[in-house]
């Protein structure tokens, strides 16, 4: 802004100069004092923009209680920050989680913190209601990832200095259900999340989709197993089924889970858990023949184990491309708020590694995934959602 003014201020000093030499020519030496005027004032401007712009943004990212080396969500979120500031040292970036992942108190945690930064990027669907804070702070920016901004009533927030980001996790789910269905050699697999919020309701049912649609369509038979006593209870108080920690942060729970469905005959697992999802790697450590499938991020470096390596491949949820991206728009000056995006694999928002060196899935696996990929891309085939095509909808298309 201040290099605009800069510019103006130029441009209306010429003017004012050459209107003023229309009407009568001035002596050489006071030209040359005008123009010095002008030059030390321009300066002075030119200068106080540039040290405006060293000072960067100064950036707050918010995560649940998992924080934000949990290997999956919030840390991929926040590899987007980290970019940001590398590409911009000028910038800066602070981390830090809620520690309760209660939703009240996680609205509170950013109002209590908002007036220090200039950018807050709030990771989770507990931090949806941030429309209140937002109107009261319209000088801030905020990104908020994975969730619809609301206010404290519920009611759906469009506001200017909000960017929100959703992502079609159902898609990514499907990726990791085709991916188990055809690798698994006891037909018996499984999805284990952490609550049953939206997004990782998602991650269920396309997981659950992309197991039927393997079966009915690339000859497989392959089973999900859920376990009673794990179901999870979602937003509106349905019980989805599926197995469900109930928490985000919560290894030793997340162990005791993978135990039981490995006991049940499960030898692939699909991991949309955050940090709880740690605890069901170690249980498919301590087992031979079991393999895991990687959530949000490429995770093929936390399945090291000994002379082998757990993971069978990890599908993604491109968080960190998007927040620097949200970033360097607020940068540019070029932020849209109002703005409630969800991203497909259309636009690249999901997909799954397939990278050498970084799965181990066979070569029909991947041709069978790049056909799948193919298809949801162009809409053929639309995976079952919290909100949107139910299971047996998506069965329906199937016969």
């Amino acid at each position: 802004m201040k290099k605009i003014i800069a510019s103006l201020l130029v441009g209306a000093m010429t003017m004012s100069l050459v209107a003023c030499g229309a009407a009568e020519a001035p002596a050489a030496p006071a030209a040359d004092a005008a123009t010095e005027a002008v030059e030390e004032e321009v300066e002075e401007v030119a200068e106080e923009a540039e040290e405006v712009s060293g000072e960067g943004l100064n950036i707050l990212f918010v995560s649940s209680p998992s924080g934000v080396d949990d290997g999956s969500f919030n840390q991929n979120s926040y590899k987007g920050v980290e970019d940001f500031v590398a590409a911009h040292p000028e910038c800066t970036s602070t981390a830090l989680k809620e520690e309760t992942g209660d939703v009240e108190a996680c609205i509170s945690f950013v109002d209590a913190n908002v007036a220090d930064y200039d950018v807050i990027v709030a990771c989770g669907f507990q931090f949806a209601a941030i429309g209140d804070i937002a109107d009261d702070n319209p000088d801030k920016y905020f990104i908020l990832v994975d969730a619809t901004p609301t206010y404290a009533d519920g009611s759906e927030a469009q506001c200017d200095n909000i960017y929100s980001e959703s992502f079609a996790e159902q898609e990514s789910g499907f990726f990791a259900g085709v991916s188990a269905a055809m690798e698994t050699k006891t037909n018996k697999v499984a999805v284990v999340n952490g609550i049953a919020y939206p997004s990782n309701v998602n991650y269920q049912y396309g997981f659950m989709c992309g197991v039927d649609y393997a079966n009915a369509k690339l000859g497989t038979s392959a089973e999900y197993v859920e376990l009673a006593s794990y179901a999870g209870t979602d937003v509106t108080g349905t019980n989805v089924g599926g197995n469900y920690i109930g928490s985000f942060a919560d290894q030793d729970t997340g162990k005791v889970v993978g135990e039981a469905l490995i006991k049940e005959g499960c030898d692939i697992i699909f991991v949309a858990a955050g940090d709880s999802g740690n605890g069901v790697f170690t249980a498919a450590k301590e087992t031979e023949d079991v393999m895991v499938i990687g959530c949000d991020a490429d995770q093929y470096s936390f399945g090291d184990n000994g002379s082998r390596n757990i993971i069978l491949t990890s599908v993604l949820k491109c968080m960190d491309i998007s927040n620097k991206n949200a970033l360097e728009t607020i940068l540019a000056g070029t932020f849209q708020g109002g703005v409630n995006a969800t991203l497909t694999a259309s636009v690249e928002g999901t997909g799954y590694v397939s990278a050498d060196g970084r799965h181990q899935l066979s070569a029909e696996t991947l041709a069978a995934l790049s056909d799948a990929l193919g298809e949801v891309k162009d809409g053929s085939v639309v995976p079952a959602s919290n909100f949107g095509v139910t299971l047996d909808e998506f069965k329906a298309t199937l016969q």
